[in-house]
């Protein structure tokens, strides 16, 4: 796992990055994390803030948590339904 808690991320065609990123500290348990949309990505404001989380879960272990959430980080529909259902398209 990265510093910043990244446990997954993939750039999407039109520019914004998919990442799955873990919210509790390192060795706690449960586990939560978070799929976000750095809508930033490659531009000048990019790490800059918090993206807002668009589906969290809570998991015994990083790799459950990732279970649950990548599915819908490999799905640009998934991604954009999430982000009009949060008004943030």
């Amino acid at each position: 796992m990265s510093d910043d808690g990244v446990l997954f991320q993939r750039i999407m065609a039109h520019g914004p990055a998919v990442r799955i990123r873990r919210t509790s500290d390192e060795g706690t348990t449960p586990v939560t994390a978070v799929l976000e949309v750095e809508r930033r990505a490659g531009t000048p404001r990019d790490g800059l803030g918090t993206p807002p989380a668009l589906l969290a879960c809570e998991a015994a272990t990083e790799a459950e948590a990732l279970a649950m959430l990548e599915p819908q980080a490999h799905d640009d529909r998934a991604i954009i339904q999430l982000l009009y259902a949060k008004g943030l398209h």
